[in-house]
């Protein structure tokens, strides 16, 4: 390297470390304080009563007391919707990981936190499902044992890279909550190591969900026929990661609006807008790959019935988002930003529960829809996730009070 490589070089860095502290100095978080318990929360809290009164029967009664599940139909709601799309709704933290410390884009650095929030209640609730749905949850410790574990097993990979995925989310989450003590000498000895390992933490952070979120698609690879031909395909870890980092950008741009509605904060649509941009580049080449891998493989997307139905739905609730997002004018519309989040996550949840449900087919004397308890453990699950958010934004410093 010349030295004048060398000097470019330094120049580039220091450019970088300088962007960075701009972006720290420019903003910083604060709780947003109020009313805990208001009657949006009580009725949540109703919910969780309920659910976790119906977990606890669940486990003194067994899966058949209160689940519709089968030997043909072992996965239902609980994985669908609480692990596979309850974990792409958590990877707002992945996504904007991604773009603040992997493409160095730190003027987004004021959503990390909030998207962090997301993805620890999301993921860690995602565990307790999986532990609700296994039929010998006294043997889940075992997963930990390298001597019990079958490490050929893709469903290892996925549990072993989410429980790690979980303790990292945590790790990620602690300086926020010892912020809250700028008293305490040792939560300020804590912060200061934290930072130090920001980056090998970072750097950790976009790597799990890089490949349990490809291994949740490689799932249903083993089940061969007996998914349709619509969403069977060697390209499902592909499908799978690329519509989970397109979910992370929706689901961040849903609670940055949400928020900023429910507490009155000031929209923060210019950088919204520029967050969106990415997340229609995404869809544009999931579709284009999607399709190409459809009509490669001559599969029926017209001529399967229901199934068909379910695909031309999924298909244009990701189209929606594009074409909201294709014009730079609407892009700043913070009505069409919010309807292209929704219909990106509707768009990335209904292609998870046609690839696991709905076009699952394990033979013609078997179906299965969630029982009642299904249901409503899902919802005290979802309950439980929108009190603990409540509460974290409104006693510790999450959301940003200025923006670089």
């Amino acid at each position: 390297m010349t030295e004048f490589d060398r000097s470019a070089s330094n120049r580039t860095v220091s450019k970088s470390a300088l962007a960075a502290a701009q972006a720290r100095s420019q903003h910083e978080w604060r709780p947003v304080g109020g009313n805990l318990i208001t009657k949006p929360f009580l009725v949540l809290a109703a919910l969780a009563i309920i659910g976790i009164i119906l977990m606890l029967y669940r486990y003194a009664a067994g899966l058949g007391a209160v689940t519709n599940l089968s030997d043909g139909y072992p996965w239902g709601i609980w994985i669908t919707y609480d692990v596979l799309v309850g974990t792409a709704l958590g990877c707002g933290g992945y996504a904007t990981a991604i773009l603040v410390y992997a493409f160095n884009r730190w003027e987004y650095h004021p959503v990390v936190r909030s998207a962090v929030l997301t993805s620890v209640f999301g993921y860690s609730l995602a565990g307790l499902a999986i532990f609700l749905d296994i039929g010998r949850y006294w043997n889940g410790y075992k997963l930990f044992l390298p001597w019990t574990v079958n490490f050929n097993s893709v469903l290892v990979e996925v549990a072993l890279c989410i429980a790690a995925y979980v303790v990292v989310l945590w790790i990620e989450l602690l300086p926020t909550i010892l912020e809250k003590y700028p008293e305490n000498k040792k939560a300020a000895l804590w912060l200061h190591r934290l930072e130090r390992w920001l980056p090998v933490i970072a750097a950790v952070g976009i790597l799990l969900p890089t490949m349990h979120q490809s291994s949740l698609g490689t799932l249903m690879i083993i089940a061969g026929y007996k998914l349709s031909p619509i969403w069977q395909t060697g390209l499902l870890p592909f499908f799978f990661l690329i519509s989970a980092i397109t979910m992370g950008f929706a689901v961040t741009v849903f609670e940055s609006v949400l928020s900023s509605m429910a507490f009155k904060r000031p929209f923060e649509t210019p950088m919204l807008g520029r967050i969106s941009v990415g997340m229609a580049w995404l869809i544009v080449v999931y579709l284009v790959v999607r399709f190409a891998d459809l009509l490669f493989r001559g599969a029926p997307v017209f001529t399967s019935g229901f199934q068909s139905v379910m695909f031309i739905l999924e298909t244009l609730l990701f189209l929606v988002p594009v074409l909201l997002l294709v014009s730079p004018g609407l892009r700043q519309d913070l009505r069409f930003l919010f309807l292209a989040a929704i219909s990106m996550l509707l768009a990335g949840s209904l292609y998870r529960f046609n690839a696991f449900l709905i076009g699952y087919n394990p033979g013609a004397n078997w179906s299965y829809f969630p029982s009642p308890g299904e249901i409503f453990i899902t919802l005290g699950i979802i309950a439980i996730e929108l009190m603990a958010y409540l509460y974290f934004v409104k006693r510790f410093p999450v959301l940003p009070t200025e923006h670089a």
